[in-house]
């Protein structure tokens, strides 16, 4: 009798687990059926991080998928440069893109709140906002015209300040400052007297140790390091004011995207997920050890000015305020984000500013 009911139970669980895997798996699909995708990107090919987030979201749609979905990686500079992603999947050049929303302010105003808002919303915030508040519909609501379907595919986490060939001792240091910084930080900075730059990652290093800028940000230790960005400049600030929780984006041409199944369309929308936790994970590993090598290095780490973040924020204020009055799908997305934000961070600083605060 008991040797029955195992046998029993071990049959109702291997066909529950069956039905469940094959809800998530594919069918093998035959070779008439297979689909080949390329996906161009911002960053240099297999770049730590960047790069391999990219490769990352690739695998996870070709393994998921059964071979059915096969997507190849183009680095930056590959078909296109680093900046021409959103154009060339917007026109059908390739299915897939990995890049940052700020990138395209230039195309629409509202896409700059996608990826980071200066002391706004932190990782954690913001893929609350995108996926269970209004952030991921406003988002394919704005790219819409542009035939791109986004989907957030990975996040830094709060990034270091950046780096500097000067000491940033008050507000006037900001005067006249040349810095890569792109999206609204860029603009906030302009607004604080300084200029700032809008470069690729390859350009910065070249850049700042001809003195072209006077600094740059770019993330973090993980890939400053990898830059080699401690050998251009001298000093190295933190937080990172302007993006505190920078979300990467995958972009899908929509045409592309609606000629698939819905079950590939919900294994690529899963996938970007997966890979959208695995970047965030995978920067708070490395971020510590990269760290740990620039203290070992000497490197002059420096906290910006109390005076120096409060005008940074003040300013910040009006630049979103500006934006929100640009059009009406700037103000939709403009009182979306602040009302989430004003929201959710009361229990951010109960939580996680709460419990580290007890620990000093």
């Amino acid at each position: 009798m008991k040797n029955t009911r195992r046998k029993f139970f071990k049959t109702i669980g291997l066909a529950t687990a069956t039905s469940i895997i094959g809800g998530l798996y594919p069918r093998q699909v035959s070779a008439s059926k297979k689909v080949k995708w390329k996906m161009v990107t911002s960053w240099p090919k297999n770049f730590p991080g960047l790069g391999a987030g990219a490769e990352t979201l690739a695998n996870y749609i070709n393994q998921l998928s059964g071979g059915s979905l096969t997507v190849k990686v183009f680095g930056a500079g590959e078909l296109v440069p680093p900046l021409g992603v959103f154009d060339y999947v917007s026109s059908g050049g390739a299915e897939m893109g990995h890049s940052g929303a700020y990138y395209w302010k230039g195309k629409t105003a509202a896409a700059q709140f996608f990826s980071s808002v200066p002391f706004g919303m932190t990782a954690q915030e913001m893929n609350s906002w995108l996926y269970y508040g209004e952030g991921l519909k406003l988002w394919e609501e704005v790219y819409k015209d542009f035939d791109l379907v986004p989907r957030p595919a990975g996040n830094t986490g709060v990034q270091m300040g950046g780096w500097f060939n000067k000491e940033i001792n008050s507000t006037d240091d900001l005067n006249g400052l040349k810095m890569r910084i792109p999206g609204l930080g860029g603009e906030v900075l302009a607004r604080a007297g300084g200029t700032p730059f809008t470069l690729a990652g390859s350009e910065i290093f070249t850049s700042l140790q001809t003195g072209v800028i006077d600094a740059t940000e770019w993330v973090g230790p993980y890939n400053d390091r990898a830059f080699g960005l401690h050998k251009a400049a001298q000093y190295y600030y933190y937080p990172g004011w302007h993006e505190p929780g920078p979300t990467l984006e995958c972009i899908i041409n929509r045409q592309a995207y609606n000629k698939l199944s819905k079950q590939l369309q919900k294994i690529i929308d899963i996938a970007c997920k997966a890979a959208n936790i695995d970047m965030l994970s995978d920067y708070m590993a490395k971020n510590y050890q990269a760290l740990e090598y620039f203290e070992k290095e000497k490197v002059a780490m420096r906290q910006f000015p109390r005076e120096v973040l409060v005008k940074l924020n003040k300013i910040s204020d009006e630049v979103l305020l500006d934006l929100s009055h640009e059009n009406k799908i700037s103000k939709k997305v403009y009182d979306s984000y602040t009302n989430f934000l004003k929201r959710v961070r009361p229990w951010t600083l109960i939580s996680e500013d709460g419990y580290l605060s007890s620990l000093k």
